[in-house]
């Protein structure tokens, strides 16, 4: 941070980002030398077939070429090396070493280009062992030549130029502009980054159909990702290595805390229930809810034996227990099934979570949506996507009659609804939407985003939503508040830290992959640093800048990139699960689990984990609920899953 300006534009790295790539580059550089000067010395005056001479000037100047090559890459390391995240300082020579290190690939290409001509026509004559060396070698270039092109494509920044357009200035001089001609130019600028982003959702969803729902879905993301982006100049290492020094932060302060205060939730509902029962039906709904997932999530579940298992019944439903199946899936439709649960006497509807491209546009369509609810006071509104989602599923079950159908059956049943992840989020505003109808209903969600509905709505929702949250999950404490939060703590680690970046990354790796204890760094900054941080960076200027009015107004509470975005939070009482003992355990080790009714605060900000996403799989969820129902322990490897803990439903 920032990133790194050559060739008259901004990329995605930054000046310390090239220690690793200029290191295996080295390495390879080094064996080929090394190769070459073997290949020379063995051969030397030994050059007597037709064209021999060519193949005496081809390795002369390749090891001539090579050996520059190496002091160039060696110089780049060593400086790339250098200072500091915030302090580029002693980085400032990467730009000259870059240019010539690109100009040493212009001779390089040459000779490479002569090597495959001379393999190609002047090498009849000579010894196998000298044609495949060169072959190899001029392999070697080409291979290296392409790999270099790819590489830079991957750290191209479309929004990069210095040079925005004619009709604007250059945006490293935006410092010097008034406020209404920066405001202007910042909009301008922000307007081309959400272009560059629908162009990449549509590249990147090219097999979708182009019509006016995908064309709102992909504008709406966009406006999201750029506005989230648009007042740091973070570059991905940056981002890597923050996370790296946050996750070793909130381990060390958790190994302060008393045990006590880390486990104990204040209950979100005066409500006083069950734990048991909850905790029985629970278990028995996410068997419906994984069974939502179909085939896919079985077989990923039993990698073994999943294959052979789908050839026999393991639903423990008969078909005619099935009312409606919906194999349906568009941008806000996802699928979904109607059943008779005789086991529990309920009419269940079960929603599947993200399993397609189409469910993943449909979790980023973030934006807050009006969902006004008779009888709710307060402000209503809700994720967009999943709203959407639940206004479509809540038209087939009224307007096809399927509801109907189904309690014409078994009039006496209730109504459950339940679903996963994507399909929890959209089960939650669903069984709002149908709670005027059906007054009994119930409502398992499980792993339900953070960032679902208004406050209003979370706190009408807890007379009949269980949500159901497995450790260190990142898909609960997802919300657009919590992102913010994140980012501002990744900017306060990487600016206090007083290690290169190189060291991070090694440091957070060893750590994430064998533990060990936490790294000491500061984690405290003044109130300047802070303000610091909050305006965003263009160019190769320092983080540490001096405050703009037209910066403060981008960064604004007030602005259209942060009024949007309204605070939004897990639906109904929430139940957490968490495991007893220590954090880090070997792939065998028993596990045991611990629940307890929990407040949406615990929420309110992302926590680093290597198991924040492995505790947001179904099958991680059904585990621990059937470990809780069970009262014994289980094993952490997947593995150790038997298909009679999977056979759903």
């Amino acid at each position: 941070m920032p990133g790194m300006v050559a060739f008259g534009r901004r990329w995605g790295i930054a000046s310390d980002d090239l220690v690793f790539p200029g290191s295996f580059e080295l390495f390879v550089r080094v064996l080929w030398w090394i190769g070459t000067l073997a290949l020379y010395t063995l051969h030397e005056g030994k050059f007597d077939c037709f064209g021999g001479r060519i193949l005496h000037s081809y390795l002369v100047v390749l090891l001539i070429l090579l050996a520059f090559i190496i002091l160039s890459l060696c110089a780049i390391v060593y400086v790339s090396a250098q200072g500091t995240i915030t302090n580029p300082g002693p980085r400032r020579s990467i730009p000259v070493l870059v240019y010539v290190r690109a100009m040493l690939y212009v001779p390089e290409l040459i000779w490479a280009i002569l090597g495959a001509i001379w393999v190609s026509d002047d090498s009849q004559g000579c010894q196998p062992a000298e044609v495949g060396a060169v072959i190899a070698a001029v392999v070697a270039s080409w291979i290296l030549l392409l790999s270099t092109g790819v590489g830079v494509l991957f750290v191209f920044d479309p929004l990069g130029s210095t040079h925005p357009g004619p009709q604007s200035q250059e945006l490293l001089g935006v410092r010097d502009l008034e406020s209404s001609q920066g405001s202007q130019l910042l909009s301008t600028a922000r307007s081309v980054a959400v272009r560059v982003w629908e162009s990449r959702l549509r590249l990147l969803c090219c097999c979708l159909p182009r019509d006016e729902g995908h064309r709102a879905a992909f504008s709406s993301i966009a406006q999201l990702v750029s506005g989230f982006f648009s007042d740091t100049d973070l570059v991905p290492s940056d981002i890597a290595a923050g996370l790296a020094l946050l996750h070793q932060e909130q381990d060390k302060m958790e190994q302060c805390r008393d045990p006590d205060e880390a486990l104990s939730h204040s209950p979100s509902s005066p409500i006083a229930e069950d734990l048991e029962a909850e905790l029985e039906k629970a278990t028995h709904c996410m068997q419906f809810a994984i069974a939502a997932y179909g085939w896919p999530m079985y077989v990923y579940s039993n990698p073994l034996t999943g294959a052979c298992g789908l050839s026999r019944d393991c639903t423990g439903l008969q078909y005619r227990d099935f009312i409606y199946v919906s194999f349906h899936n568009q941008i806000y439709e996802i699928p979904f099934f109607v059943a008779l649960d005789h086991k529990r006497a309920a009419v269940l509807v079960a929603i599947r979570g993200t399993l397609s491209l189409r469910d993943l546009l449909t979790d980023l369509s973030a934006d807050c949506e009006n969902l006004p609810v008779e009888g709710v006071s307060g402000a209503c509104y809700a994720h967009k996507g999943m709203s959407q989602a639940a206004s479509y599923i809540c038209k087939k079950l009224l307007n096809d009659g399927i509801l109907n159908q189904a309690f014409t059956i078994a009039p006496e049943y209730k109504l459950v609804i339940t679903g996963h992840s994507l399909g929890g989020g959209t089960a939650s505003l669903l069984a709002i939407l149908l709670r005027s109808s059906f007054p009994t209903l119930q409502c398992y969600a499980f792993s339900p985003p953070g960032g679902l509905m208004s406050k209003a709505l979370a706190d009408f929702s807890k007379e009949f939503v269980v949500s159901v949250v497995l450790g260190k999950d990142l898909v609960p404490r997802l919300s657009y508040p919590n992102m913010e939060d994140l980012k501002r703590r990744i900017l306060k680690m990487v600016s206090n830290c007083n290690k290169p970046k190189y060291r991070i990354l090694l440091q957070g790796c060893w750590y994430e992959l064998f533990g060990g204890e936490p790294d000491d760094f500061p984690t405290e900054m003044d109130n300047r640093r802070k303000e610091e941080l909050n305006q965003p960076l263009l160019g190769e200027e320092s983080l540490l800048i001096h405050s703009s009015s037209s910066y403060q107004g981008l960064a604004s509470e007030k602005s259209p990139v942060h009024g949007s975005h309204l605070p939004l939070y897990l639906p109904g009482r929430i139940l957490h699960i968490t495991e007893d003992g220590p954090a880090r355990r070997s792939c065998f080790s028993q596990v045991r689990y611990r629940v307890e009714w929990s407040s949406e605060t615990v929420f309110r900000s992302v926590l680093i984990s290597p198991r924040m996403m492995a505790d947001h799989m179904p099958d991680a969820v059904l585990l621990s609920l059937r470990s809780l129902t069970q009262d014994r322990p289980f094993n952490l490897c997947p593995s150790s899953l038997s298909n009679s803990h999977l056979n759903v439903i």
